[in-house]
């Protein structure tokens, strides 16, 4: 089971670096189109690729995690905050890109949600950590 979750957390990761590459290249794609469309879309994408990534991620590295300063943040929820960070932060240095602290305050927003839910299906289902 852990390989199909490590297999479909690939292929979404494979999906975010392509609508990345589009976006640093400025190429156009329906998913930009959509997003347009929504009230604050670009916000709620990126919580919501982020977000779904985490909980992926959180699942792949096996639920594992570690405390910091008394609080439990799960390995698979710091390795995509620190991709959200690099990703993000690269904006600064493409013309095509703009970075926006609010771009990444949504994905950190996605990033603890999903953390949260991921937290809620482990005692649900009672999962082992």
């Amino acid at each position: 089971m852990n390989k199909f979750v490590i297999f479909l957390s690939l292929c979404f990761f494979a999906f975010i670096l392509w609508i990345i590459f589009l976006a640093n290249t400025g190429q156009d794609s329906i998913f930009f189109e959509l997003v347009a469309a929504i009230p604050y879309g670009d916000k709620l994408g990126h919580f919501c690729l982020f977000g779904v990534l985490t909980f992926g991620a959180n699942f792949a590295f096996r639920l594992k995690t570690l405390n910091a300063y008394g609080v439990r943040l799960y390995i698979g929820a710091i390795v995509v905050f620190t991709f959200a960070l690099l990703e993000e932060l690269s904006q600064f240095f493409m013309a095509e890109r703009t970075l926006d602290v609010l771009d990444l305050s949504a994905d950190l927003v996605g990033i603890v949600a999903f953390s949260l839910f991921t937290s809620f299906i482990v005692k649900r289902f009672k999962l082992s950590q």
